[in-house]
Order: structure tokens, then C-alpha cells, then sequence
């Protein structure tokens, strides 16, 4: 199943940021790094994914304070 894929792909690139830093000063500046890095995963996505732009006005709701 391709979602199988979009979820392993973004599981890896998410821990790939946890592990070449592995201190951080408080729970929400890794809440933070991980947030900013889904922003930019889609630019490394060969077939782009249906409604992300859904899913990007759902993370602005729920994350609006950070805009």
C-alpha cells in the first residue's frame, strides 16, 4: 500500500533528525525541529501526496501559536 510508504518515509526522515541531535533542551524544541521538518518533506517526494495542503491547514490549527 503507497500511505505504507509516505508514513515509513517520513518515520525515517523524522528519526534521522532525533538522532544526529541527540540533546535537546526541552521537549518542545524537539516538538519544533520535527514540525519544521514536515514542512520540507514533501520537496523530496517523487509523486506528491493527495491533500497535503489539507494536511499542512490542519497542522496551522493545531499549531498556530508557531506561525
Amino acid at each position: 500500500m503507497y500511505t505504507t510508504n509516505i508514513i515509513e518515509s517520513l518515520h525515517m526522515q523524522l528519526r534521522k533528525i532525533n538522532k544526529t541531535k541527540t540533546v535537546f533542551p526541552t521537549d518542545e524544541s524537539l516538538m519544533k525541529i520535527l514540525y519544521l521538518a514536515t514542512l520540507g518533506v514533501p520537496k523530496k517526494w517523487t509523486i506528491p501526496v493527495k491533500d497535503w495542503v489539507l494536511i499542512l491547514g490542519q497542522l496551522h490549527i493545531h499549531y498556530e501559536d508557531r506561525f
